[in-house]
């Protein structure tokens, strides 16, 4: 999904288009990895330099609402988002750069699951999340 049609979402849903909301959604959807709220705020200063931490946050949560955006909790504790799976996928997390790469399949096993048996690679499964090193699956 582009940057302008998660702004339409935005709009059709009655939030209105300000510069801070542009500048946070034109961080988030180009992003290839998962974003903490600050890493989203420094990002979106570049474009607009008024903006708030706060108006970081607010954003944050109505493209949550909206599901265009998802919540991913980090080994580290602290949370960050990506752009939400069109579809029924699971989410590869990068441990190490924060990449993110949705897969479908719900199998986790080790002997039936294409990731564990990339060398090198380790899952690591907790509830619905997984996670391990991009880089290394994509090498495969």
């Amino acid at each position: 999904m582009t940057a302008k049609l998660w702004l339409t979402h935005l709009q059709e849903n009655g939030y209105r288009l300000t510069a801070a909301r542009r500048a946070v959604v034109e961080a988030v959807q180009r992003s290839t990895r998962a974003l903490t709220p600050v890493e989203v705020f420094d990002m979106a200063r570049k474009k607009y330099r008024a903006i708030g931490l706060v108006s970081v946050y607010r954003t944050l949560e109505k493209l949550e609402e909206l599901h265009i955006i998802q919540r991913v909790h980090q080994p580290q504790g602290c949370q960050a988002f990506i752009a939400a799976s069109q579809s029924h996928e699971h989410l590869l997390l990068c441990q190490n750069c924060g990449q993110v790469m949705f897969f479908e399949g719900d199998d986790l096993d080790a002997s039936s699951n294409p990731f564990q048996k990339r060398p090198a690679t380790k899952l690591a499964n907790t509830g619905c999340s997984c996670s391990g090193c991009v880089r290394l699956v994509n090498k495969f």
